[in-house]
């Protein structure tokens, strides 16, 4: 049962990792390795000691296995897919892109990192992400000065609803002020 556990919680960091555009790193990879092989051993040393006996054994850990294959398959999928593209904004908004509203804060010419140049940065290219994001909804305030909405955030940047709450709540908190 610790065992199954280990490979839940390696699954579920691999997951978290993957959403946030980072690789995952070694130890977690290592962890579901391990658990699985361990996992996988563990049935097959306690079955009948037939062939079919052993299949049968393994077959709630090969499950496992294969249905986090299966689920990362999707996730990969969605963050490929999730590349931020310009999108029409709301009525009051004016469309500004997200490179023209970090040039200048960034030092790098307003250019975004791709999906592969972030992973390689992990929290570090996260927290990129949520300062561009923070300054293309101070880019794209409606005409009463209202930001935009945590939707709208996370849609313009390929992201869930939740981040781009999580975004303007930690701009509006002075967290991602890039002038200190």
């Amino acid at each position: 049962m610790s065992v199954d556990g280990m490979i839940v919680a390696a699954s579920t960091t691999l997951l978290a990792e993957s959403r946030s555009g980072s690789p995952g790193g070694f130890l977690p990879w290592a962890l579901l390795a391990v658990g699985s092989l361990a996992s996988l051993a563990a049935n097959v040393a306690v079955a009948e000691p037939t062939a079919a006996g052993r299949v049968i054994a393994a077959s709630p850990s090969f499950a496992l296995i294969a249905s986090y294959e299966l689920l990362m398959r999707q996730v990969r999928r969605v963050a490929d897919a999730s590349t931020p593209r310009q999108r029409p904004g709301r009525p009051g908004i004016k469309p500004v892109s997200v490179a023209a509203a970090a040039a200048g804060a960034d030092g790098a010419g307003g250019r975004r990192p791709s999906v592969g140049e972030a992973s390689g940065r992990g929290r570090h290219a996260s927290r990129e992400a949520q300062v561009m994001a923070w300054q293309w909804a101070l880019a794209n305030r409606a005409v009463d000065g209202s930001l935009p909405s945590g939707k709208d955030i996370g849609r313009e940047h390929g992201r869930h609803e939740r981040w781009g709450r999580l975004v303007k709540r930690a701009g509006l908190a002075g967290e991602l002020d890039t002038r200190t």
